[in-house]
């Protein structure tokens, strides 16, 4: 089976907890530039024909609970994301999660650490429902491996009425992992993302 010959983090290292006072660092406005042309290329769904926002600002940074909204407006194009960025205690990126919604539905974007099997891919789990089908990888960076997750409308809603997104992986080790994403704040996000996009 295929895996990257990058060295993985260390996972049995305290990982750092979202909570109602954390921002999130990975917003679609701050990654380092070829990242963010692939988030953008792998999120069209979060453009929007308008190019206005709030106010006529430029950009726009709001935080919710454990989510992040992102906008901005170039080349008379709106994009806005929502999205969650985890660090551990060292500062090293564990991952990050970015949605975008727009009319043909939601995507969501998933950045994971080197380390992990490709061929199994990424298996979401809302909470201890059924676990969803699992995601591909599509792609590596040097900041990490990225899978594309295609959201229906009964997705995002069990999201928005979760607690908890449960990614889990395989790794090089052929172990299980299981990496959980807060899904606190993502329905205001999530509503307040709508609301800028039908203004």
């Amino acid at each position: 089976m295929p895996v990257s010959t990058f060295m993985p983090p260390d996972f049995n290292q305290k990982r750092t907890v979202p909570s109602a006072a954390w921002k999130g660092r990975w917003a679609l406005l701050r990654l380092q530039p070829m990242l963010c042309a692939a988030m953008l290329t792998l999120s069209m769904p979060a453009l929007a024909q308008q190019a206005t926002l709030p106010n006529g600002a430029n950009s726009l940074q709001e935080t919710y609970q454990d989510w992040q909204l992102s906008c901005a407006v170039r080349e008379n194009t709106r994009a806005c994301a929502v999205s969650q960025d985890q660090t551990q205690e060292n500062g090293q990126r564990l991952l990050a999660v970015e949605i975008g919604v727009g009319s043909d539905g939601a995507v969501a974007t998933l950045l994971l650490p080197f380390g992990i099997l490709f061929e199994p891919g990424v298996t979401p789990q809302i909470d201890d429902q059924a676990p969803l089908p699992p995601v591909r990888f599509r792609t590596c960076l040097p900041r990490g491996c990225i899978a594309v997750m295609p959201t229906d409308q009964a997705t995002l809603d069990r999201m928005r009425t979760g607690s908890t997104l449960k990614l889990i992986v395989t790794t090089a080790a052929n172990t299980s992992m299981t990496f959980p994403v807060s899904l606190s704040g993502l329905t205001a996000a999530l509503d307040r993302l709508s609301a800028i996009n039908g203004s």
